[in-house]
């Protein structure tokens, strides 16, 4: 999924050592060996501060002298049971320090060495029994941590101890420990005073266990079971700032930072203009945006509206929905966005649950509030964006509120400018409400610290520059497209808005020509559709040439190679331009894409085409996958700005364990997680642990390099193509009311953008039926075949949606009809009578695999883009 100088202040990013009382280097006695000093150090506490810097200080003055340090070796002591009293795990957050949460442990370190990138596997072996992953390939900027002598300017000289050298007398602690000797330089000489104490030596590369894309750490001392995986970037500290501009901690400093640094640079675009008529795309500077956004903030501020306050938005993607959005980020209101497909009532819910204060929306939305608008008492003030002073309706007598146009606001604060209210970091900036798939919309709160470090984290594998274009239409009130826009702001790239309509997308994307380009599989779908169709039915010479194009192109970057420009000259340029020809960058998220899709796009449009997993409890982005990464099917390693680990689901026989590849639970743990639902504690606490981890409730595995793939769901709910959830259960329980049901079992997955269902017929009812109209037939499975006989079933079923006011995306578009129930016996039902649903999928597939067929093939026979 894609997203994408200030005063020097030290770097959040920068790693926290660990506690002296967790690792440090302590001198030992000359004539102890090695392997015995560092078995000693493992089996004994850590004997405190004081006496390493006691011995650290005895050191330096000997070096000062010109006398060699009394030891004539190096121990490496880890403190397991200190560290255990104080610290707990790594991933607590405790008062004294982690590593999970990257608060900074006490002592006073004066200076430190990191290991190389190959000695830092050797130190976690010696310590914990086995190695730390490192990248293949890659370099840690940041690793253990080694204090150095406070009084001491030059790092401790440390000579290589004596070790045994015949391989077949020496024990596993000796081979580990001579492997660890290989990293320590000899005695210094005149001509190496100004050396490290330590080195990399490439040779002992091979005690790493290499992923190439994570990282795995230990969760817990205590366990010693290493399942927490994090992005080979950052292994050893999360990250929660930009690295390059640290001072960034709020969206507020973010629009602050975009409109210093690119103020005369292209921002907003829009091809409707003010009289309604489309053409050339018209733009808005940074700089121009930086003053509608005081503007408007001011304008809310001289209407009254309290800081804190939270401030709708309905209305769909435009230049206003931005301006508005930072404006709340300068004065500290809460933005909360409202969206159609939730359905007026939930509208109405949540503006009342989250005691909006003031709602911006355009002359459609307009109406559909004031039709409740007695009903939501919290709204003080209603702003129409595009509406015309003359023909805005007056405020109903009831409500106790105003309606003012964009226009007449952004007068108002532009004459009475007030000064900024900036938030701090842990605020909260929005109140992102899901789609309730059991009930009533849940509004997760999410921080301006949550969504810096998830653009911040997103930041450090992908980039955008001034020089970029990216189209805007997929919504803004999802977490998806928000995120992008955080990301792109921070890097000056130019952003046009779609008209809004999105049947003719195809040709805001020809006028505006972007380099990016972000959608989801449901698109991504239409268009290989569009295009493998129009192949086909161009036959003849034309389609075999396209064949042959693809199929090379194809072989050539799976081996490796760069395929030949002649192709893309002679037939992909011209599925290139369908696009805008200057797409470089395409990603997909909302839910996953079919590998075929995804291999099909790289070889029409080139470039690097990425796929991401996340949610808005995550701020968006969880995984991504690797610029340059060729393998396809997963969605990519953890983001540098969270950890993920798998926790076994034994009721679906999911472990850890797994072979060969482990499988569970996603949970996602670091600072881009959310703060919790809104008033709504019990399902907050559902979802977070004691340990601060997010339990995502979908299922993955680890593929090799550290790849995450996404394989299924914990509990009975899913996503469509769309990204909307689906709860069959209660669907099922709406249909249940339909008079020739018996049972049902609805279906649906993240590949497809509707849900079919096997219904399990009443027989009687539907042979009563069959009579009534005429309809012969031998016996009752012949009956459940007739085409006639499904329509009528899934007629009634409709009817019965919308008395239910089931959402288009809930109504079931496809129909099998079986005689058979489902039972105990045929091993789909539960001891409870509940539907077994895993079995039940393997037990129809082949229905469900004909059922998506038939919606295909009719998909297809529409009109083409």
């Amino acid at each position: 999924m894609e997203r994408r100088s200030t005063a020097a202040s030290p770097p959040r990013t920068s790693p926290s050592p660990p506690s002296p009382a967790g690792l440090a280097l302590v001198t030992s006695p000359p004539r102890m060996p090695l392997h015995a000093r560092v078995r000693a150090s493992l089996e004994e506490p850590w004997k405190g501060e004081e006496a390493s810097r006691r011995r650290l200080r005895s050191i330096g003055a000997e070096e000062r002298e010109g006398r060699e340090p009394a030891a004539s070796g190096v121990g490496i002591g880890l403190g397991l049971r200190n560290w255990e009293k104080n610290h707990g795990d790594w991933g607590r957050g405790t008062v004294s320090g982690d590593w999970g949460r990257e608060k900074r442990v006490s002592g006073d370190w004066v200076g430190s060495q990191p290991l190389t990138p190959a000695a830092t596997p050797f130190f976690f072996r010696v310590l914990f029994g086995r190695s730390i992953v490192s990248p293949r390939g890659s370099h840690f900027s940041h690793a253990i941590h080694i204090p150095i002598s406070p009084l001491s300017a030059r790092p401790l000289r440390l000579p290589p101890p004596t070790l045994p050298t015949t391989t077949s007398t020496m024990d596993a602690p000796g081979r580990r420990l001579r492997a660890v000797s290989a990293h320590l330089q000899p005695p210094e000489t005149a001509a190496r005073r100004s050396s490290d104490g330590l080195a990399a030596n490439p040779t002992a590369g091979e005690y790493a266990h290499v992923m190439g894309y994570s990282a795995v750490l230990p969760e817990k001392l205590q366990t010693g079971k290493w399942n927490v995986y994090r992005s080979a970037k950052s292994p050893i500290s999360l990250v929660d700032r930009f690295p390059d501009n640290p001072d960034i901690g709020t969206l507020h400093d973010n629009f602050v930072y975009a409109v210093e640094t690119f103020r005369d640079h292209r921002y907003l675009g829009t091809r409707v203009h003010a009289d309604g008529t489309i053409g050339d795309y018209k733009w808005m500077t940074y700089g121009e945006a930086g003053t509608s956004r005081t503007a408007i903030g001011s304008g809310l501020t001289c209407h009254g509206i309290p800081e804190g306050a939270r401030v709708g938005l309905y209305f769909i993607n435009r230049p206003e929905w931005i301006i508005v959005d930072n404006a709340c980020s300068a004065y500290s209101y809460v933005s909360v966005p409202l969206y159609d497909t939730l359905g007026p009532d939930a509208v109405q819910f949540i503006v009342n649950h989250a005691t909006v204060e003031a709602i911006f929306c355009v002359p459609q939305t307009l109406s559909t509030l004031l039709s409740f608008i007695t009903q939501m008492p919290c709204v003080r003030l209603i702003v129409v964006v595009g509406g015309i002073d003359e023909n805005l309706p007056s405020s109903p007598a009831a409500a106790e509120m105003e309606i003012i146009t964009y226009s007449r606001l952004h007068s108002q604060g532009h004459m009475n400018p007030q000064p900024f209210r900036p938030p701090k970091p842990e605020d909260a900036a929005t109140i992102c409400y899901t789609s309730g798939t059991t009930g009533t919309p849940k509004g997760a709160v999410l921080s301006h610290a949550n969504f810096i470090a998830n653009v911040a984290g997103s930041d450090f594998g992908i980039k955008f520059y001034p020089s970029d274009v990216y189209i805007s239409y997929l919504p803004l009130a999802h977490i998806y497209e928000r995120t992008n826009q955080i990301w792109l702001l921070n890097r000056g790239v130019a952003i046009g808005f779609y008209q809004g309509d999105s049947l003719k997308l195809m040709d805001d994307l020809a006028t505006l020509r972007p380099t990016i380009f972000a959608s989801v599989p449901r698109l991504y779908n239409r268009i290989y559709a569009a295009i493998t169709n129009a192949v086909k039915e161009s036959g003849g010479l034309k389609e075999r040439l396209f064949n042959a194009a693809y199929n090379a192109k194809r072989q050539a970057i799976i081996n490796g190679r760069n395929p030949s420009p002649v192709w893309d000259k002679l037939v992909f340029n011209k599925i290139k331009a369908r696009l805008g020809g200057r797409v470089r960058l395409m990603s997909s998220g909302a839910s996953p894409l079919s590998p075929d899709v995804m291999e099909f796009l790289r070889i029409c449009f080139g470039g690097e085409i990425l796929e991401g997993y996340g949610m808005t409890e995550t701020s968006c982005v969880i995984t991504t996958m690797d610029v340059g990464d060729k393998l396809i099917g997963h969605v990519g390693s953890p983001s540098p700005a969270c950890e993920v680990k798998l926790v076994d689901v034994p009721e679906m026989n999911y472990t850890s364990e797994d072979q060969p590849y482990p499988r569970g639970e996603i949970c996602v743990r670091g600072p881009i997680i959310f703060h919790g639902y809104y008033k709504d504690e019990v399902q907050t606490r559902e979802v977070i642990d004691e340990d601060g981890w997010l339990h995502t409730g979908d299922i993955g595995l680890w593929l090799p390099g550290g790849r995450l793939k996404i394989i299924d769901r914990k509990k009975n709910i899913f996503k469509l193509a769309q990204g909307e959830y689906i709860a069959p259960e209660k669907i099922e329980n709406v249909y249940a009311k339909c008079k020739f049901i018996a049972q049902s079992f609805v279906y649906g997955d993240s590949f497809n953008s509707s849900l079919v269902a096997v219904i399990a017929v009443e027989p009687e009812v539907l042979k009563a039926w069959a009579v009534s109209e005429g309809i012969q037939y031998d016996e009752l499975r012949q009956l459940c075949a007739d085409p006639r006989a499904r329509a009528a079933v899934l007629a009634d079923m409709d009817s019965i949606g919308k008395e239910a006011q089931l959402r288009g995306f809930e109504f079931v578009k496809a129909i099998t009809l079986v005689a058979e129930p489902f039972t105990l016996e045929n091993g789909l039902l539960t001891p409870t009578f509940k539907v077994k649903r895993p079995q039940a999928k393997a037990y129809f597939a082949k229905e469900i695999t004909d059922m998506y067929a038939q919606l295909n093939e009719a998909e297809s026979a529409r009109p083409k883009l």
